[in-house]
């Protein structure tokens, strides 16, 4: 008798396990094609001689297709509503000085439409886990910047930057985190100091 409630206990667990490695590999399984949108924080600060140091708080919103051609590889083009920020240092030995009223604030606002494009790369046996490595290209919408006296543009308008991170899938959410750089010299007023981006990206959304 206890060797018949035995290979029962074991027939029983062999069963289920095998289900559920069968419905593992099922909720795995990714479509062709696939869409959704996320949301988060985007993390960014400009990197030169007339800015500050540290890194600023915006948000980010956006919509992306995924084409899944193998079982390893895919494609996912984005389009992204990105807020980023500026802070000029009060230093007075700025060259750019000049361009602020007599004011405190030396910060300012820029909205960006950015178009990045993805290859993607599932890690491991499962498809949950994808590394991310793409070029972006960034539209300038518009800059808004405080006690600024200066009549053109301070930025300028198309940036080109380069974007890696992980996407995790889950079966309806998604969820991630990259780091943007910047590869453009952004600085519109003249050619005497490089202005680049740096941006730390992390978001939450819902793919169909």
């Amino acid at each position: 008798m206890y060797k018949y409630y035995l290979f029962c206990f074991f027939f029983i667990g062999f069963v289920w396990g095998a289900d559920a490695q069968r419905n593992l590999l099922k909720m795995d399984h990714e479509n062709f094609f696939r869409f959704g949108a996320k949301a988060g924080v985007n993390v960014n600060r400009i990197i030169g001689v007339s800015y500050t140091s540290g890194f600023h708080y915006n948000y980010q919103l956006g919509a992306f297709l995924q084409f899944n051609i193998t079982k390893r590889f895919g494609i996912q083009p984005e389009v992204n509503f990105v807020q980023s920020a500026s802070s000029f240092s009060k230093d007075p030995n700025d060259i750019y000085e000049d361009i602020f009223y007599d004011g405190s604030q030396r910060s300012g606002k820029l909205n960006y439409l950015e178009i990045p494009v993805f290859l993607n790369v599932n890690i491991g046996p499962s498809k949950r886990i994808k590394l991310q490595i793409g070029p972006s290209y960034g539209s300038l919408l518009k800059e808004t910047l405080d006690s600024l006296q200066y009549q053109g543009n301070v930025y300028k308008k198309a940036e080109w930057s380069a974007i890696g991170g992980l996407w995790i899938q889950l079966p309806l959410v998604n969820l991630g985190a990259r780091y943007k750089v910047g590869l453009t010299n952004i600085n519109a007023i003249d050619d005497l100091q490089k202005w680049k981006s740096e941006a730390i990206q992390i978001f939450v959304g819902f793919t169909l």
